[in-house]
């Protein structure tokens, strides 16, 4: 279950954002806020720059972003990088229309148990974790939307 932010604070607050080529995703901030997001449906997305599913991934995301961030879609994409050189370089290559946040000390990796990269995590409206994806293969992406679709659409409203 996604916790809230009051009481993850304690365990990401090493976490730090990567400049990356687009200067509207630098931020000054050092800790991911999920509850600044209550209410959206958050994709969180753990990835490192050796990661070739993940560089298949990131085109893909910032399709999603653009299609669906009006909509209420919010993606967090978490490096897990040891080299931020790497990452760096990374997203200097691939640039992301998204957030991305430098998971350091790992310590978001430990609370989500990534076993696998990438590893995404669909948290919908109400906060709860909807799907858990390990790995991006570009055959399933129209299934993969459609969970987000699903999530857009569920208001939590019985």
């Amino acid at each position: 279950m996604f916790k809230p932010a009051n009481s993850c604070a304690k365990f990401i607050a090493a976490i730090c954002l990567i400049a990356c080529a687009n200067t509207s995703l630098a931020a000054t901030e050092t800790d991911l806020d999920l509850s600044a997001h209550a209410g959206k449906v958050v994709i969180l997305d753990f990835w490192a720059s050796w990661c070739a599913p993940c560089l298949r991934s990131f085109p893909w995301l910032n399709s999603m972003h653009e299609k669906y961030s009006d909509d209420g879609l919010v993606i967090i994409a978490i490096n897990l990088d040891n080299d931020v050189a790497a990452a760096t370089q990374f997203l200097v290559e691939h640039p992301p229309k998204f957030l991305i946040v430098y998971d350091e000390e790992k310590q978001l990796a430990r609370e989500y148990d990534v076993q696998a990269m990438p590893s995404s995590y669909l948290i919908g409206r109400d906060g709860t974790i909807q799907s858990h994806r390990l790995g991006f293969k570009v055959k399933r992406q129209d299934e993969y939307e459609a969970e987000i679709v699903a999530a857009l659409q569920d208001t939590g409203v019985n």
